[in-house]
Formats: C-alpha cells, structure tokens, sequence
C-alpha cells in the first residue's frame, strides 16, 4: 500500500501538470465530463484543484441510469463545482434512427447495432465536452486509467478524444486511493465500473477480466496464462487507437510546364 505522504505528492504532481498544460496551451481553464464514476470524480477533483474558479464539470445523461446522474452532482456538489447538464438522449434517439432506418432502406444487415449506438453516446458526449471547452477555451481533460488505456477501452474518438489524461498512468487501485485523499467515499470508490453505453453493462463484463487482474499484470505480477492472452490480444486489436491514423505519403509530383 501507498502512504499518505506518497499519494499527497503524486496528486500535487498531477494538479501542477494540469496548470503547466493549461499555461502551456494559452488556454483558461478544464473542463470535465463525470458520471457518477470513481474514475471521472477523482479527475474532476484534480480539476478543481488545479482551477478553482476556472473548472466545469458536465453531466451527460443519454437514457442513463438516474443513480448515475444522481451520484454525479453529489460529486460536483462535493467539491463545489457548479455542473452543466446535457442531456443526450433526444439526440443519441434521433441520430441511431435515422442511421438504422437508412441502413435497412438500403438493405444493409446491421450486425453491430449495440455496440454503434454505445460508442454513438461516447462520440455525442466528446462533442458536448468540446462545444464547451471552445466556447471558454478550456481544455478537456479525460478520466481513462492504465486498464483502460493498456486494453484500449475507450471509444475512439469517443472518450478516448480529449487533450489531457492526468491518471492514464494509475491502476485502478491507485484511483480508488486517490479518492480516498480527495476526500471521496467509500461508495464512490468501489462502485461498479461502467461506461453507462446500455442498461446492465459493466467494464470488466465487456473486458473478460477483472481490473485486479489488470492492475497485477501491468505492475508486473504473475497472472494466468489465459489472462496475459486476454491482455495481449486486448492491447494488440486496439493498437490503432493510441495513434494517429495511418496516412497514406505519396511522392510529390511536379506540375507539366
């Protein structure tokens, strides 16, 4: 386990990253999307500190659930955070119709429609977060953690579009010991991880793995054969989505005199 004194300075760390990433950027301010989650609270509270007065948080419900949005003003009321809240669902609802009504009209078979109309969520919410960020140029600031990021759980160009990633580099243990020092609670720090994407789904259901396993392997522990294949391959599929896309260099041609 973390000391006190430990956690106290990578947390000063990562708020003073986050004000020489703002400095840097002649920008003003964050802004942060949260869902109730302990991964988006304990950014949120970084937020907070390293921009007392220039930090946003949005809540984004889409057809969610109502404890969701619930536990995500008691975290922006918390750490006295004045919330902006969009609601998604009326335009999550038109989008994915109208998608799927135009496929089936052009006699398309869908064959991922659950998992297009969650990474749709994702993608709306990455839109309002940067509607907001323009408007007071703020940057946004995402909430992923080394799981996710080692596995590529994230929507690409979903939550995985964002300008700062303060905790990408802590296993879930070292988040939930954060929001212990940031003063959250206990249920907020051991709640059931999800992406909110449909009714029922949880992170480690959609990983096949728990985040303990996730934790031990990228710390470098012993785990099972079957679930260092689960992470490799995890790690290996979503390759493409911590880089830019592939361009295609052709050489230059001169024009004909």
């Amino acid at each position: 386990m973390w000391t006190t004194d430990e956690l106290t300075e990578r947390i000063n760390q990562a708020v003073d990253w986050l004000r020489t990433k703002v400095t840097e950027a002649n920008a003003k301010g964050l802004v942060v999307g949260i869902s109730g989650g302990v991964d988006s609270a304990v950014v949120a509270g970084l937020c907070k500190y390293a921009f007392p007065d220039n930090c946003v948080a949005v809540i984004m419900p889409s057809n969610s659930n109502p404890e969701d949005q619930e536990d995500a003003l008691w975290i922006a009321e918390g750490f006295d955070i004045r919330p902006i809240e969009v609601d998604l669902s009326n335009a999550h609802t038109l989008i994915f119709e109208q998608v799927m009504k135009g496929l089936k009209q052009g006699g398309r078979d869908v064959v991922g429609g659950k998992m297009s109309q969650g990474n749709l969520k994702a993608r709306l919410r990455m839109s309002t977060l940067y509607t907001v960020a323009n408007a007071l140029n703020y940057l946004v600031v995402g909430t992923d953690n080394a799981p996710e990021s080692y596995t590529g759980y994230f929507t690409k160009y979903g939550d995985g579009g964002v300008d700062l990633l303060p905790i990408s580099s802590l296993t879930k243990a070292e988040v939930r010991a954060w929001a212990g020092m940031l003063g959250l609670p206990l249920r907020i720090a051991t709640r059931v991880p999800t992406a909110g994407l449909w009714p029922g789904q949880t992170d480690e259901s959609d990983l096949g793995l728990t985040y303990d396993q996730i934790d031990r392997y990228l710390l470098g522990e012993t785990v099972a054969p079957e679930v260092e294949e689960r992470l490799e391959t995890l790690h290996r599929q979503s390759e493409h989505k911590r880089h830019m896309p592939p361009s295609l260099e052709l050489p230059k041609l001169k024009e004909i005199e």
